[in-house]
């Protein structure tokens, strides 16, 4: 089981709580994990990457083990933390402005 912690305005849209946890098929990738989100919580389509290009939007960052694999391949597979459940897969809504 997969555990993703949300941020604020994507767990209103999902109507759950702080972290969701999910089944993901091996290998388990960001874009498996994301599949996986989106087919469990169609709301959240298009909300952390483009319907179209499936790139991921702008201001959405992934965290794994306290590191940032935004820029990593959708397609690398993500450390064995992630793939047990030992960590979670962080979805993080970045902030801009000055």
């Amino acid at each position: 089981m997969i555990r993703v912690v949300l941020p604020f305005h994507l767990r209103n849209l999902a109507k759950e709580g702080k972290e969701v946890q999910l089944e993901v098929a091996a290998p388990v990738t960001q874009r498996n994990i994301l599949n996986a989100l989106e087919a469990k919580y169609p709301v959240l389509r298009g909300t952390i990457r483009d319907h179209t290009t499936q790139e991921r939007r702008a201001f959405i960052r992934f965290f794994v083990d306290g590191q940032d694999w935004s820029h990593t391949s959708p397609d690398e597979p993500l450390p064995e933390v992630i793939a047990t459940g030992s960590e979670p897969f962080r979805i993080i809504g970045a902030i801009a402005g000055g």
